[in-house]
């Protein structure tokens, strides 16, 4: 459960961040939530591939979701555009 909750909210503050990056707003609290877990798995797959690490923790796991979430909107908003 713990581990559960601690997603959640470090899906909400990375798809915060990366909507503030991208759109200069946020998203919705669910949104930003969805956009978070979802960076978080592309971050920890593209940091995977190079072999990087931000380190283990909260404020790494923010980052890298961030990272995720802000290279997610960018495809969605390249494939909204066409």
């Amino acid at each position: 459960m713990n581990g559960l909750l601690v997603s959640l909210i470090v899906g909400g503050i990375a798809g915060w961040l990366a909507g503030t990056i991208m759109k200069g707003q946020s998203l919705g609290i669910l949104m930003n939530i969805v956009v978070g877990i979802i960076g978080g798995v592309i971050g920890g797959w593209l940091f995977g591939l190079f072999g990087a690490n931000l380190g283990a923790g909260i404020i790494g796991s923010i980052i890298t979701a961030t990272i995720g979430a802000v290279i997610l909107l960018w495809i969605v908003g390249k494939l909204k555009s066409k």
